[in-house]
């Protein structure tokens, strides 16, 4: 029986089906010609997208799991990737675009982590590249038109079935936190279930604009991408780095 990359598996069930978001990651790599970084790269949803388009691209991710899968989808493409942490990266080059999508800069704990992330995006930038990153308030998950948990999402590999539902949406000292449940049932109906949270900051564009300024970056007009019935719309911050 094949070895199962859980990891990357529950991250292909949980954002891999997302696609919304790509037509505005294309257009600013067609922008700004490459070469991208995309930061928070998982198992390779944007990445390879933008390969397959031509686009020299680096992903970078702190999950190793998550990068080797990447790695194995990737084989024929324009692809390097990094395990490093978005607080701390250095690496020996410079791009024109810097990507942060589905909500990752949310994830790096408060403003601290956001800026010392922008410091290190900033000295990682050509002249004249940007900085773009997703922002969604979770907890506009429910409404009144949803206030029942979606259904979970569901994957079977080799008679092991694998689910993955989004439970509620609380907020927690100013984070929105995400309460997923996991379950894995096998052959036999036995099942393990796990209860996992996921936090994120609640930040506006402008303040992360803000943010950035001190740091060498300046905020231009942010893009949108629309809400689905499945999923929140977002909006996509940009942060230039002047030319000197």
């Amino acid at each position: 029986m094949p070895t199962v990359n859980v990891a990357a598996l529950w991250h292909d069930l949980e954002c891999g089906g997302y696609r919304e978001d790509l037509p505005a990651w294309r257009a600013l790599a067609a922008a700004t010609g490459g070469p991208v970084l995309d930061v928070g790269a998982g198992t390779g949803r944007v990445t390879l997208d933008l390969a397959a388009e031509g686009f020299d691209v680096v992903a970078l991710d702190r999950d190793a799991a998550l990068l080797a899968a990447l790695e194995h989808r990737a084989r024929g493409l324009a692809v390097e990737t990094v395990h490093a942490d978005a607080h701390e990266f250095e690496l020996a080059r410079r791009f024109s675009l810097i990507l942060v999508p589905m909500q990752t800069l949310q994830l790096l704990d408060g403003r601290a982590g956001r800026e010392a992330f922008l410091r290190c995006a900033s000295a990682h930038l050509h002249p004249g590249g940007i900085v773009a990153a997703a922002l969604a308030d979770a907890m506009d998950c429910f409404d009144d038109e949803h206030s029942v948990p979606p259904p979970p999402e569901v994957r079977d590999v080799a008679e092991v079935r694998y689910s993955s539902q989004l439970l509620a949406v609380v907020e927690e000292c100013g984070r929105a936190a995400l309460c997923r449940r996991r379950e894995i049932t096998d052959s036999t109906r036995r099942r393990d279930a796990e209860d996992v949270v996921l936090h994120l900051d609640r930040v506006s564009a402008e303040q992360v604009a803000a943010e950035a300024l001190p740091l060498g970056l300046v905020g231009e007009d942010p893009r949108y991408v629309p809400e689905t019935e499945q999923y929140l719309g977002s909006t996509i911050v940009i942060l230039r780095k002047p030319r000197q």
